[in-house]
């Protein structure tokens, strides 16, 4: 019968065993400061914050320009990111990440906002565009590639034409509008698990079906 120094010796052991190393990057776009806190341009932060919530997790460590935290997501370590760089110079956060942890760009999903989409819709890509999304703009620009997944979340249009972009995507939800928003959110943190398990086309699937329904 094993005596109390073996039984603190295993569970030493097990509290020091190596981690895997990190092998995603989940980024949500936003702009840091309680103002933008509930804004369409922060869906990204919301995203994040809600994964993270599901997990038990903080984002509280700050590294690489960001709002950080390791997590293990199925079999894969992830490190969950909220740049805290302003939207428009995300890329910096997100650039230095993938540097240090050697993370190639297919391994990079980042979660954006989308005004094209209705509040409770969204849409997981491959690859593609900035869009006008000025934040995805950053990234591209400084990872040198647009092969990187992303996750645009449904924040709605513009009332009419004229409306200021600004504004609008700085502008608040409505308790409707941020009830749809959770909705997509609950939907695509199965999606990511898809992802992450190799299963795009089954993410894809299960992300953008969510476009079909009422919001």
């Amino acid at each position: 019968m094993a005596d109390i120094f073996d039984l603190f010796r295993q569970i030493s052991q097990k509290n020091t065993a190596p981690k895997e190393p990190i092998s995603w990057l989940i980024v949500g776009l936003g702009n840091p400061g309680e103002e933008y806190r509930s804004t369409r341009h922060n869906a990204g932060f919301l995203t994040i914050d809600s994964l993270a919530e599901q997990l038990g997790l903080h984002i509280d460590r700050m590294k690489f320009h960001a709002l950080t935290t390791e997590a293990s997501i199925g079999s894969s370590r992830v490190l969950l990111m909220k740049p805290m760089t302003l939207m428009n110079a995300s890329g910096i956060a997100v650039s230095e990440a993938a540097a240090f942890y050697k993370i190639p760009a297919d391994h990079i999903l980042v979660i954006s906002d989308d005004i094209n989409l209705a509040p409770g819709r969204m849409r997981l890509r491959k690859n593609g565009s900035a869009g006008g999304q000025k934040g995805l703009k950053s990234i591209i620009e400084k990872l040198g590639t647009q092969e990187f997944p992303r996750l645009r979340m449904g924040v709605g249009a513009k009332p009419h034409p004229d409306y200021d972009l600004a504004s609008w995507v700085l502008s608040n939800f409505s308790k409707e509008e941020m009830e749809a928003l959770r909705s997509a959110i609950g939907g695509a943190e199965a999606g990511i698990r898809l992802l992450l398990e190799g299963r795009f086309e089954q993410a894809v699937q299960h992300c953008n079906s969510h476009n079909a329904k009422e919001a």
